[in-house]
């Protein structure tokens, strides 16, 4: 069958797009072809709030038949943190005959190049943006984000990662010419000339391990840069999060398809409750490239055993605010709140550990005592969310019964500044909503120690009294070394303490925000400028995204021959 969808038309239809990108990750400017705003969608076939709405609901305890082979079964089994059984299900697949189909694909995928894998990639996420009302929903009955949380991050932000790994991937693989001529002197002798040919060649089959809590946004970049760079891909959902990532390969399918490639080199491996198919499938010798977000604990465990696979892991990690002092003190307590109220804590930039000297310290307000600090915060988060409504808003609903259980156990590790309460959600009766817990520790403290060098992942914080901000500065240090950060925060007024901050995250590769107090907090990342990660200490061996994230997924392979003429 002829394709539908051919080069030109796609090249001229996208070529605009993947320049804007490559531009926007050369500059770092701010950037994005996907609307944040609901209101943008519903013009152009994308679907408008109430067809995205109808769309998700017609989904709700249908069968996803996405025609992949080797469908053995029919399994699904996911539970809304809102309280909804969903009831979709999803083939399950046998993979001694899925993966050798989907091999089968990769010689005319490899062949087509790396503009047209780009912009076949790009199609893909044009209609998943097409979609993304109905994504949202999804989303939030996967991840218990709330609404406009699922729609953005979920959504546009999650389809601009995307594209940023596929402008990567381009960029590494356009970096070698396709052909080159050679020619060596040979002084009064005829000089050597050869014909070379370059060509960037996949891995093999690539392994997307999605998470519980943003199965796109943590998706999409592997995912991206596996497909652009040739490589088949096959995408291993958390149980409780399948919807968005099978939604994601039924449109990837039906563009393959389109385009005159092999639909199967995209496809779904869902599991039946309680079979952790992920060992066996990160330790087949046809899986070549694993991309992984989730506990420390298992991308250890893939580090070690997935020795035939290039592993890229994003894992937990203590991230930490050092406050010294603050120019703007309303505004750091007000950033602050919301940075540890978003989406319940459950975000692996979430601040953790916030560093303050027992003697207090300095703000435009006068002096604050560390005390005073704790309690100042606690009443801003609790004017942030004393409103219900927003409070559900800003909350979403807890993923998973582990996170509420770290919730409640965390009460009792120290003296609580602020207790975390229950909120009922009108709409989604079933819903579990806690407001955070500020608990307050002793630096100085063996047991307490033990508290915050943990993750304790979900809307939990610990103030930490250090002796002075040197102090402070050097458990910063060895909190990174140890336990890794996705991100790091820090007020001060003090040069010396600014820059002991940043050497600290220099020397031990950590993202920084400084004196954050207005609309930009430490937990938000924007693509085609910020990193995601650093890959250069534990809490990830890779940073969404950069040169690194891709251009490890594919080899150049060197045919030469001699040039026409020579002997």
């Amino acid at each position: 069958m002829a394709a539908e969808l051919t080069t030109h038309e796609l090249i001229a239809k996208h070529r605009p797009t993947l320049d804007q990108a490559l531009e926007a990750i050369r500059t770092r400017a701010y950037w994005s072809p996907h609307p944040e705003h609901p209101k943008a969608y519903g013009e152009n076939g994308s679907l408008d709030m109430a067809a995205g709405k109808a769309a998700f609901d017609a989904l709700l305890g249908s069968r996803l038949d996405l025609g992949q082979p080797g469908t053995d079964d029919w399994v699904g089994a996911e539970t809304s943190p809102y309280g909804i059984e969903l009831g979709v299900t999803y083939p399950h697949a046998d993979l001694d005959e899925l993966l050798p189909a989907m091999k089968a694909g990769q010689r005319a995928w490899r062949d087509a190049g790396a503009e047209m894998r780009a912009v076949v990639c790009l199609e893909i996420l044009k209609r998943i943006s097409d979609r993304t009302h109905e994504f949202a929903h999804a989303v939030m009955h996967t991840s218990g984000q709330a609404f406009m949380m699922a729609f953005q991050a979920g959504g546009p932000h999650a389809q601009d990662r995307g594209l940023e790994a596929v402008a990567y991937a381009y960029v590494e693989q356009v970096r070698t010419p396709d052909t080159a001529e050679w020619t060596k002197p040979q002084g009064k002798r005829d000089p050597l000339a050869l014909t070379k040919r370059f060509t960037p060649v996949p891995r093999g089959i690539a392994l997307v391990i999605g998470c519980n809590t943003f199965p796109t946004w943590n998706g999409y970049p592997g995912l991206f840069a596996s497909l652009a760079t040739g490589n088949a891909v096959l995408v291993k959902p958390h149980p409780r999060a399948v919807l968005p990532l099978a939604l994601t390969v039924q449109v990837a399918r039906q563009v393959l398809a389109e385009a005159g490639f092999d639909p199967n080199l995209v496809a779904l491996a869902a599991e039946r409750p309680g079979e952790g198919i992920a060992k066996t499938l990160a330790t087949r010798p046809e899986i070549r490239i694993i991309d992984y977000t989730g506990s420390t604990a298992f991308g250890d465990w893939l580090e070690t055993n997935a020795r035939q696979a290039q592993v890229y892991t994003e894992k937990a990690g203590v991230n930490t605010v050092l406050v010294d002092s603050a120019a703007n003190y309303k505004g750091m307590l007000s950033n602050l709140a919301f940075s540890l109220s978003l989406y319940s804590g459950q975000m692996c930039t979430t601040p953790q550990n916030l560093l303050i000297p027992r003697d207090g310290i300095r703000t435009d307000e006068g002096p604050k005592t560390f005390d005073e600090v704790t309690a100042d915060l606690a009443r801003a988060v609790d004017g942030l969310l004393g409103d219900d409504a927003r409070a559900n808003a800003l909350l979403g609903a807890i993923v998973n019964p582990d996170v509420k259980a770290r919730l409640e156990a965390a009460a009792g590790l120290g003296e609580v500044a602020l207790a975390s309460r229950e909120i009922s959600n009108p709409e989604f009766p079933g819903a579990v909503v806690r407001t955070p817990v500020i608990v307050k520790l002793d630096g100085a403290k063996p047991d307490d120690e033990a508290a915050y060098m943990s993750e304790c992942f979900g809307p939990v914080s610990f103030a930490v009294a250090v002796d002075s901000s040197a102090e402070a500065v050097e458990l910063l240090r060895r909190t990174i070394r140890e336990k890794g950060a996705m991100t790091v925060g820090a007020y001060t007024t003090d040069a010396e303490i600014e820059d002991a901050v940043q050497e600290v995250c220099l020397e031990e590769s950590a993202q920084l925000s400084l004196n954050l107090t207005g609309g930009v907090y430490v937990n938000q990342t924007a693509a085609f400028s910020d990193f995601h990660g650093s890959g250069g200490n534990p809490a990830a061996n890779a940073a969404l995204c950069d040169g690194a994230f891709v251009a490890n997924r594919f080899r150049v392979v060197e045919v030469r021959r001699e040039a026409q003429g020579q002997a």
